[in-house]
This record gives C-alpha cells, structure tokens and sequence, in this order.
C-alpha cells in the first residue's frame, strides 16, 4: 500500500508525487523511476522472469504465514516466521527498515486498515487479519496480501470479506493493454458502495519492480487521474481496502498504523499482476498447494482460485 502523504490525506499532487519518487529511490537499489504519473516502466523479458520468481516466492511466504495466523498466536510471531521464510528463499523482507518501518511484514487485524506493526497481541477467535508479504529477490520485489480468519467470525465480517474480494477480481478481470488505469478505481467503488461498503481513498496501489513503489497510482475509488493507459511489459498492484462504516483513518502515534476512523473492520486483498498481450498474469498468484478460502469458493465473479485472464507471455 502507498500512500504519499502517510500523516494526512492521500492526494495525486505532482510535487508529492515526484518526492516521494525520489525517497523511494534512496532507498531502494536501481536508477529512480519515472516522475510523471501516466509514465510506467515496461518490463523486459529478463526482468518478467525475475519477477515471477519474486512473485512466487512472495506467494509462498504468504501462504506459510496465513497457515500460523490461529488462535493464540501474536503477529509478532508470525513476523519471525515471515523473516526467517524469506531468508530461507535467498530473498530479502521489503518492508524491514523500509522508510524506518521495524518489522518484516504488515499484519493489519479487524480496524487496522494497513501497515499494522506486529506485536506481542495474541489473535483471538473471531478475528479478521490481513498480512501483508513483499519480498525482495534477485533485484525485483513481490507485493502480495490476503485476509485470513481466526476460527470462525461473524456473518457481517463474512460478507465484508466476500465484497472486497469480489470488487478485486472485478477490478483485475478488467486489467488488459489499452485500458485505461483510472477505471479501475470505478469498478471497485461501484462494486461496494451498493452493498453498505466504503472504499479508502488515502492509499492506493501503485507499479512495482526493482523500485518498491513508482508508477502508476492505482487509485480505488472513481477518479480522472492521468495515470496513463496499460500495455504489455507492466507491473502493478490492485489492493483495495474495504471498510464496514467510515472509509476515513486515523494514524497511530507509530506513524505507520492506519485504523478506521470509527473502528469498524476493514479488508482487502493483493496481487503484483502482469499486463500480457491479451489480459493480465497474476505474478503472485496461488499455488496448487495454496488453500482455497470460503470467498474463492462462494464468488460470484470467480468461483476458485483466480489465476489471470488471457494467454500467460513466456
């Protein structure tokens, strides 16, 4: 999740926009990405392969952590275990020292909207969790996240989860050379809004390959922004938040912590996805071995595990 402006409101400012371009370079290896919103890195073949490595390995760390997300278990727990993964994988955790931030994943529980800090907080039966995995391989970055459900919860947080998951395949399904980046947002928004949902605005989604964050903004929430048209070679995230009342946040004193204004759940979900010649590649996408969610099963987009659209580019 991106956000240019972490202490305020989210806003699609060209000034913003290129400081935080060159912040991220600083801190991320390779030359700085483009600074105009509608220009957007196109991948070689070389960095595709490296990237779908990333990806995957991404996926796996994921799927390893949400298996540990049970009752009694803190976050901070699943944050070792989500670091000594990576390692295992030759990768590095992207987020770890990212910015300051201390830890090597997001955990982000019921109210917490995004970059949730692991902690010494044990999950109880009942709560709804997103992690939040980036790994770091061979010089390209894999972003991916998913809700994980501790035991069982209630009909309302089901149905909040089963919205956001639908609105994001919605929106991915979308996804093909031509299209423009700004229409994904309405798809998102038109999705919820008649369901009782809301959909954050402060942050966003946003390209990703050597650099952590770059173009385009992936806004989710109807917008104009000239954020440019998709075309082959590109990589970017869709991770819409989704909120039972309010989309507005609050920022903890950590800096990091978003949590809904007015403390109802939140969900979202994310994929790093690869414009092909005719559809999208979803670079981290689910592996046979990766468990398949009641959302998956019960879509009324979707029904299964979502691997892209298209013929897959070799």
């Amino acid at each position: 999740v991106w956000s240019l402006d972490r202490r305020g409101d989210f806003y699609c400012s060209f000034f913003i926009y290129k400081f935080e371009c060159i912040l991220c370079n600083h801190h991320q290896p390779k030359a700085t990405p483009p600074l105009l919103p509608w220009m957007v890195d196109v991948k070689t073949e070389e960095e595709i392969i490296k990237m779908r490595a990333a990806g995957k390995a991404a996926r796996e760390v994921l799927d390893i952590a949400g298996k540990a997300a049970q009752v009694g278990v803190t976050t901070d727990e699943i944050d070792a275990l989500v670091h000594e993964e990576t390692l295992k994988r030759g990768a590095y955790p992207s987020p770890l020292n990212y910015h300051g931030f201390p830890k090597s994943c997001c955990t982000s529980v019921n109210e917490i909207i995004c970059h949730g800090i692991p902690d010494d907080r044990k999950l109880q039966e009942g709560d709804i969790i997103n992690i939040d995995i980036t790994v770091y391989l061979d010089g390209y970055h894999g972003d991916c996240s998913e809700m994980f459900v501790i035991g069982d919860t209630d009909d309302n947080a089901k149905e909040l989860l089963q919205a956001t998951y639908d609105c994001w395949v919605s929106a991915m399904n979308m996804v093909k050379p031509g299209r423009d980046y700004k229409d994904i947002g309405g798809i998102i928004e038109d999705y919820v809004t008649p369901k009782g949902f809301t959909t954050v605005r402060n942050f966003c989604g946003h390209g990703i390959g050597s650099v952590f964050h770059s173009t385009p903004n992936i806004l989710h929430y109807r917008n104009n922004e000239p954020a440019g048209q998709m075309a082959y070679g590109h990589t970017f995230t869709i991770e819409p938040m989704i909120c039972e009342g309010v989309a507005k946040h609050v920022s903890w004193p950590d800096e990091w912590t978003a949590a809904t204004a007015d403390g109802k759940r939140t969900a979202q979900f994310e994929h790093t996805l690869l414009v092909t010649h005719d559809g999208v590649e979803p670079l981290t996408g689910k592996l046979p071995t990766s468990p398949v969610q009641f959302w998956e099963e019960k879509s009324k987009i979707h029904k299964g595990i979502w691997l892209g659209t298209g013929t897959r580019s070799e």
